[in-house]
């Protein structure tokens, strides 16, 4: 199978091209203001080697940083409407009140609580009042919102609640957007409920940004149909991606984690992604990033979803180091590395300099920083070492030596020995890690409910049927479908022999 897998990161956008097995050709280049000026770049280098073998281009991935950024930059987020379904027990903390207030003005919420929901047990709270929620939807498209996100109690016990407040929303605004929260997180009203906003405030992003990608990619002449990566380190259609972009947000360091499965051959693992802004440590377990199971914040926002279990640490090639002090970071100079790094003719000095100065890469013109005293170096260097192995001994389960693929444009900051690593692995294209992760990567589909008054195979057989049925929405071939991850745990102290279950399937791209 031939693809172009492309990972547009802060500073870098890599690019390779993949027949099978096979690397034909890859780039990094800075990533631009603009952002598409520079996928374009990347594209249309390895575009140019498509007919260096015979077989037609199968698949463009994508992996892109757009959704993260708009939520950290408070920027191109668009006005959303809350309705939680929770009253009368659910008033105390109302939707958002825990968003930083320079979120919460970016998104300018309209919050609306009207009765109903569940119990933990599964019945009802109070019966939902329809009234309620239909007076809310005149008021938001009296407001010319569409964005809606929906929430209610316990409600990835049962989903009726928010499915029937969804129906009422459509009838009276029926080009809403909406986001139900029991389709994106788990148990925990505050976090689930987040998600949904988040989600909800990005679709509208999410849709520009799939245009842009299509646009590209007419612009260099591909034809082929395109994915975007997601944070468990697989791929969906574009256009299904983009209704759910909150799935996009640690997109990157999966796509490099795989990349790193990928290139050494090793399913179980550490792994550190170098970029030029920051690191992020991971652990793959069975090939797969090793998935978070507890609070995640993304832009200073509680969630609790589907996210990867990362680290990030404020260490990069571009990260800018004190001249006085020799601290490193947190500030980098990120896709102006090129201009402003000193061995580029920059007056910036950088951890690359650094390296540069004491000869663990080549790049730019070395002389320029010659004049770096050998002791300064030597301690920058030493500070780097110590931050890497302090974030890497967090981020183990074991006390046992476990081996630590260095990947990402700034692997050579990562020192040859790390405490706790049974040894330090460097591999040929390391540097397109994420590219290469985005380009081998398959689809898959993920449940995680809890299912009662049935069987415990019964529920186990739902939910893969469910999972199954997402990963066929999301792109993926029927019959290539295996189960990946097989979660079951009994809830004692709900009734009706509840568990919560969690599936996850995985399989090739379909393209039928």
């Amino acid at each position: 199978m031939k693809r172009i897998g492309i990972d547009v990161g802060g500073t870098n956008t890599d690019a390779v091209l993949i027949d099978g097995d096979s690397i034909i050709a890859s780039i990094k280049v800075p990533t631009t203001q603009d952002v598409m000026s520079g996928v374009k770049a990347a594209l249309a280098h390895v575009a140019a080697h498509i007919n260096d073998t015979p077989r037609p281009l199968d698949a463009v991935m994508i992996g892109t940083t757009h959704f993260t950024n708009a939520v950290v930059e408070r920027s191109r987020l668009e006005r959303v409407a809350a309705i939680r379904v929770a009253l009368p027990t659910g008033a105390s903390l109302p939707p958002m009140c825990d968003w930083p207030e320079d979120l919460y003005r970016a998104v300018d919420p309209m919050i609306f609580m009207v009765h109903g929901g569940h119990e933990y047990d599964g019945s009802p709270l109070v019966p939902m009042r329809e009234d309620e929620v239909r007076d809310a939807a005149l008021k938001i498209r009296d407001a010319g919102v569409t964005s809606v996100a929906i929430s209610a109690t316990f409600s990835p016990l049962t989903t009726e609640c928010e499915d029937r407040a969804a129906e009422i929303v459509r009838s009276v605004i029926p080009e809403a957007r909406i986001t139900l929260s029991n389709s994106l997180g788990r148990i925990g009203l505050l976090e689930r409920e987040n998600v949904a906003l988040l989600n909800a405030a990005l679709q509208s992003l999410g849709k520009t940004t799939v245009q842009a990608f299509k646009t590209a990619l007419d612009d260099i002449g591909l034809q082929a149909p395109f994915f975007l990566t997601q944070n468990d380190g697989t791929v969906a259609l574009a256009d299904v991606a983009a209704a759910n972009p909150v799935f996009s947000f640690a997109s990157g360091p999966t796509n490099s984690m795989r990349g790193a499965a990928f290139l050494t051959g090793l399913s179980d693992a550490m792994v550190v992604d170098v970029g030029g802004t920051t690191s992020d440590i991971g652990c793959l377990v069975g090939g797969f990033p090793r998935e978070a199971n507890n609070i995640v914040h993304i832009g200073g926002v509680r969630t609790l979803f589907r996210m990867p279990d990362l680290l990030p640490v404020a260490l990069g090639g571009g990260t800018i180091v004190d001249p006085e002090t020799g601290a490193i970071g947190p500030k980098s100079v990120g896709y102006r590395i090129l201009q402003d790094a000193r061995v580029f003719g920059g007056a910036t000095l950088t951890t690359s300099d650094i390296a540069v100065a004491a000869g663990l890469i080549e790049m730019g013109d070395p002389a320029l920083v010659a004049d770096l005293d050998p002791d300064f170096v030597q301690t920058a260097l030493a500070r780097i070492r110590a931050m890497v192995a302090e974030n890497f001994d967090q981020m183990k389960t074991s006390a046992e030596d476990v081996p630590l693929i260095a990947v990402g444009g700034g692997a050579f900051l990562i020192p040859d020995e790390v405490p706790g690593a049974s040894a330090v692995i460097r591999v040929e294209n390391a540097g397109v890690a994420n590219a290469l992760g985005a380009a081998m990567a398959q689809v898959s589909g993920e449940v995680d409910q809890v299912f009662s008054d049935m069987t415990r195979e019964q529920a186990l057989a739902e939910a893969e049927a469910a999972a199954r049925r997402a990963a066929i929405d999301a792109g993926a071939d029927e019959a290539s479908l295996q189960v990946l991850e097989v979660e079951d745990i009994p809830i004692a102290y709900l009734p009706g022999g509840a568990r919560r279950v969690r599936v996850r399937v995985i399989g090739d791209i379909s393209f039928g």
